[in-house]
């Protein structure tokens, strides 16, 4: 067992986020490190729950509740990928930016830490350890997020490219995101040299300062390039479902229906967080309720089950252990949320995308492309969605799909490992001070 260091996780209730990076906090408790979060309130009850020790934001922008009157970020609203990533450099991540080291740097001035583990959304949040010269990590609980030659960018959903025209396509698309990105660098570059840091040539450079970059998903589901930064470890995703799910204890879930009830299961669980999604939810329940099947719909904590009625065959409630609701499951529909279908994936499941925004559409893509599920738009007509859930059951092409990613994922073809990595970075601290 190696020596106990002091980890801080800087993070930020986004929803989908929180479980897997939580995940990795517990890890590093459970090897023995001592383990801090800061992060907003919201999500203490959830970091106490993994053993780990809690600091709230103070002045940057965060959460005081988790239903829909809480959202910073009001994402939902805005229906442009490109006019989302814009709104978010500007109201997230530059305008904030002095909030987010000031914070941070407080943080670390009262409680010190070896190793700096920081959302890859805060890149801001990075400057506070790089001032003091302390190992950093970048977590990225999603897919590769960066603009990069021989993937498509992020936000539209493509597939890769095929053709010249295709690969012009990206190209634009990636020159169009450096652009927006690049109004974030005054304010980034003002924060860095208030902390006594030279300014940046791009904000790039500082999305990807850290000495590692863990990114939480498996190379096989993800587009990949050569091209990738060398900083960059796929570690896996985090399979777990989130402490709101289920008190510690709770007996095990159990399917619906008498036991000698043939009929599939189909799981359907859209984003925990508000995106507008209630009318997509009466739909799925409208085009389920015309097939001979059962089902499970998960609102999560932002919707109330009064808001989706279910069926006869439908039945709704406000959380279930996802994991051990795929174990029975022939079929996942979502919002593809990197969380819910990489669960959906790692247990063999078919899955049915429909995407609501961030960076759903680009995962749904990856389903696609794996052969293991379809997508839609989310505001498809119940027969749409009908016929799409007919087809993936019937056609056993899409179970094989998802199965060869399950079979990826338990394997952890082509991950790294995520404590060594932390681990190695806190050696590296001890090395270089003692000498």
């Amino acid at each position: 067992m190696p020596e106990s260091k002091r980890y801080l996780f800087v993070t930020w209730d986004g929803g989908g986020n929180v479980p897997p990076e939580l995940a990795l906090a517990q890890r590093l408790r459970v090897r023995g490190h001592a383990v801090r979060v800061l992060a907003d309130p919201t999500i203490e009850p959830d970091v106490r729950a993994s053993g780990c020790e809690f600091s709230a934001w103070t002045t940057a922008p965060h959460r005081t509740t988790r239903d829909r009157s809480g959202d910073i970020f009001k994402d939902y609203e805005i229906k442009s990928p490109m006019k989302m990533i814009d709104t978010y450099m500007r109201e997230f991540l530059a305008v904030p930016a002095p909030r987010w080291v000031a914070d941070t740097r407080a943080e670390l001035e009262a409680r010190p830490a070896d190793v700096v583990v920081v959302d890859f959304a805060l890149p801001a949040a990075l400057i506070a350890p790089q001032a003091l010269g302390l190992p950093t990590a970048t977590l990225m609980p999603n897919i590769w997020m960066v603009p990069t030659p021989g993937i498509p960018p992020i936000g539209p959903g493509f597939l890769p490219a095929r053709s010249v025209l295709g690969r012009g396509r990206d190209a634009l698309l990636g020159h169009l995101m450096r652009r927006i990105f690049q109004k974030a660098l005054p304010a980034l570059n003002a924060a860095r040299q208030s902390a006594g840091l030279s300014p940046a040539r791009d904000v790039y450079e500082q999305l990807l300062g850290a000495q590692r970059i863990l990114v939480q998903t498996s190379p096989v589901f993800d587009f990949t390039s050569p091209h990738m930064p060398s900083n960059v470890s796929y570690v896996g995703p985090e399979l777990g479902d989130p402490a709101w799910i289920a008190e510690p204890g709770a007996p095990r879930w159990q399917p619906p229906g008498a036991p000698d009830d043939r009929r599939p299961l189909v799981l359907v669980g859209l984003s925990s967080t508000f995106q507008n999604q209630v009318a997509t939810l009466r739909r799925i329940v409208e085009a389920l309720s015309s097939l001979e099947l059962r089902a499970l719909l998960t609102l999560g904590p932002t919707l109330d089950p009064s808001e989706v009625p279910g069926s006869a065959n439908v039945t709704v409630v406000r959380s279930a252990p996802h994991r051990e609701v795929l174990e029975h499951a022939a079929l996942l529909i979502t919002h593809a949320g990197h969380g819910t279908t990489l669960k959906g994936l790692a247990a063999g499941v078919p899955v049915l995308c429909l995407p609501m925004g961030r960076d759903q559409n680009d995962t749904a893509a990856r389903v696609v492309h794996s052969g293991a599920g379809l997508r839609l738009p989310p505001d498809s007509a119940a027969p749409n969605i009908a016929k799409a859930v007919s087809r993936l059951l019937g056609e056993p092409a899409f179970r094989a799909g998802a199965q060869r990613l399950a079979r990826a994922i338990a394997t952890r073809e082509g991950q790294s490992d995520a404590i060594e990595l932390l681990e190695s970075l806190a050696a590296k601290r001890s090395a270089s001070v003692a000498a």
